[in-house]
C-alpha cells in the first residue's frame, strides 16, 4: 500500500463513530502485532493501514505503523505518521520519542534533540500529576 495510503490515511476525518469500524480496527491491530512479533513486515504495515483506515484516530495502530516503519529504515513515513500521533495527542510521550530517535537515525540532530525536551517535559508533567509517562 505505501506512501499515498498513508497520507490519505492521515489526512481523512476521525471514523471512530460507529463500534463495527472500532471492532474492526481492533481486529486489524491484533492481526499487525502478530504479524510483526513473526517478522512479517509488510504484512504487519498492511493491517496496521488499515486498522488506521477503519478508525483514523488510533494511536495504538499508529504507534505501531511508526515501528515497523522505524525496523524497515522507512524513516520519512515513521515521521509522517509520529507527527501525526503528536497533532492528535500532543501529550504523547512515545510519539516525542519516537520522533527524537528518527531525527536521529536521519542525522538530524537538533531536531532530535528538541523532540527529547519536549518527550522529558511531558514525561516530568505527567509524573508531577502523578500519571505512568508512557
Amino acid at each position: 500500500m505505501g506512501e499515498g495510503f498513508s497520507k490519505r490515511v492521515l489526512n481523512s476525518a476521525p471514523s471512530m463513530g460507529n463500534e463495527q469500524a472500532r471492532q474492526a480496527a481492533e481486529d486489524h491491530y491484533y492481526c499487525a502485532l502478530d504479524h510483526y512479533a513473526e517478522g512479517r513486515h509488510e504484512e504487519a504495515i498492511r493491517e496496521y493501514e488499515a486498522a488506521i483506515a477503519e478508525d483514523a484516530t488510533f494511536l495504538d495502530a499508529m504507534h505501531g505503523l511508526a515501528r515497523v516503519y522505524q525496523d524497515t529504515e522507512q524513516y520519512d513515513k515513521a515521521i509522517t505518521i509520529a507527527r501525526r500521533i503528536a497533532e492528535l495527542d500532543p501529550d504523547d510521550v512515545l510519539a516525542h520519542t519516537s520522533l527524537s530517535i528518527l531525527y536521529q537515525r536521519k542525522g538530524m540532530i537538533p531536531e532530535a534533540e528538541a523532540e527529547a525536551a519536549k518527550a522529558r517535559v511531558l514525561g516530568w508533567k505527567q509524573q508531577l500529576k502523578g500519571k505512568p509517562a508512557l
